[in-house]
């Protein structure tokens, strides 16, 4: 469970440790982090699963560590790992390539890091295992000439480099390569916004979900105020205040009533297309709209959650979604469905992507999955937009962003 104290995995940089099976990952992990979180032996591919962990590492802030299974695994099982490897690439933000010096670097690191500059991803390279071979000068240089990115020499077991690999970390770090504010630059310091948080049998008890506590947060570092009310209690709540607030925010299941309730004047939009503005391509989720509503008998529509949860009885991804997309296309549409760091490889079958917010996503994930669509000519939208739509209220909710308005009425869908 993620507390208003912690900041959340999807705004953490990610630094990925990757290399080959047993260069010592694992303990590399360890180390930097000062703590036996990776199980680590001799034995080749005993990382199957990426392993996570949060810390503050300054000066850069909240990040998280990313051990990952070897790219050299083998067999059936090994490509899964492998595949699960790359899904957590496509997140990072800084990569560590961690290579045996008694093998030295090969083809085979090489040809990855060639990958990690075409990215566009920060990195270096760290040569583990020094306690093994004393390198000579000489051997340093033609490393350092062999490699294209900074090198750097470690030994997890008598404790040396360890310092070096940190700084080099916070040297080549994209220090802007993060998520822009979700609600900050809408508004004022000393400006009031209002939240609506519908209290229904999905919400978790006892607690907001993470895009309420996120906007709450982006809210409070601006230094202005956060009203929560629930939506039954927001005409009450707007009439109570001396001053409209700056903008509403609402859940989107609760879109409708939220915007009879809520003078026109008053600017008015959803946690789903707040979030989809921070992650990605707002006037993109536009044009994926305009696609739905050319839908034929036949046609493939993939349903896209960034999480897993239990379903419930009239779940919004498995059963609403569905049922508005029917009564906008209709005919005979086929659902399919993905969840959680799953993004199927083969995308180019569907006509269009409905995807959920990403609260659990980072930005790099999220672009990674529009960028394929795009390149696939398949088109995306988001749930809040497709809510808005639905409800003939998605012109209201992207009054408070010109670009996205524009490519609204530019499609005739206002």
């Amino acid at each position: 469970m993620n507390s208003m104290n912690e900041t959340p995995m999807s705004s953490r940089m990610s630094i990925g440790l990757f290399g080959k099976r047993n260069a010592g990952k694992s303990s590399l992990l360890n180390a930097l982090t000062g703590q036996s979180i990776a199980v680590i032996s001799n034995v080749a591919g005993t990382t199957t699963d990426p392993v996570y962990k949060t810390m503050e590492f300054l000066p850069i802030g909240p990040v998280v560590f990313i051990d990952t299974a070897g790219l050299d695994d083998s067999g059936e099982l090994g490509m899964l790992r492998i595949e699960k490897t790359f899904e957590v690439l496509r997140k990072c933000h800084f990569a560590v390539v961690v290579a045996d010096i008694e093998t030295g670097i090969t083809e085979f690191e090489n040809d990855f890091i060639d990958q990690l500059i075409q990215r566009k991803i920060p990195c270096v390279c760290v040569f583990n295992k020094c306690d093994k071979r004393e390198l000579t000068k000489e051997e340093i240089i033609e490393l350092t000439k062999a490699v294209k990115i900074p090198i750097a020499f470690t030994s997890v077991y008598n404790g040396t480099g360890i310092k070096e690999v940190k700084k080099m970390i916070i040297d080549n770090a994209n220090y802007e390569d993060v998520e822009p504010a979700l609600v900050g630059d809408l508004i004022e310091s000393g400006d009031m916004v209002v939240l609506v948080t519908p209290v229904d049998k999905s919400a978790p008890k006892g607690r907001l979900i993470l895009p309420q506590q996120q906007t709450i947060r982006d809210i409070i570092e601006k230094d202005a105020i956060a009203m929560v009310t629930k939506e039954h209690e927001l005409k009450r709540t707007l009439e109570s205040l001396k001053k409209p607030p700056a903008i509403v925010i609402t859940d989107s299941q609760a879109f409708l009533k939220v915007s009879a309730d809520t003078p026109p004047e008053i600017p008015l939009t959803s946690f789903s297309i707040l979030f989809a503005r921070q992650k990605t391509d707002l006037a993109e989720m536009v044009r994926g709209i305009k696609r739905i509503e050319s839908l034929s008998p036949g046609d493939k529509v993939l349903i896209v959650e960034g999480c897993t949860h239990h379903r419930q009885a009239d779940d919004i991804g498995k059963v609403k979604i569905p049922r508005w997309i029917r009564q906008i296309a209709g005919g005979d549409i086929e659902f399919h469905w993905a969840a959680g760091a799953h993004y199927p490889k083969d995308i180019s079958q569907y006509a269009v992507i409905v995807h959920c917010g990403g609260c659990m996503l980072n930005r790099r994930e999220m672009q990674y999955r529009v960028r394929k669509a795009r390149e696939n000519g398949v088109y995306i939208t988001n749930y809040g937009m497709l809510i808005a739509y639905v409800q003939g209220i998605l012109s209201r909710a992207l009054d408070p962003f010109p670009a996205a308005k524009l490519a609204l009425e530019e499609n005739d869908l206002a």
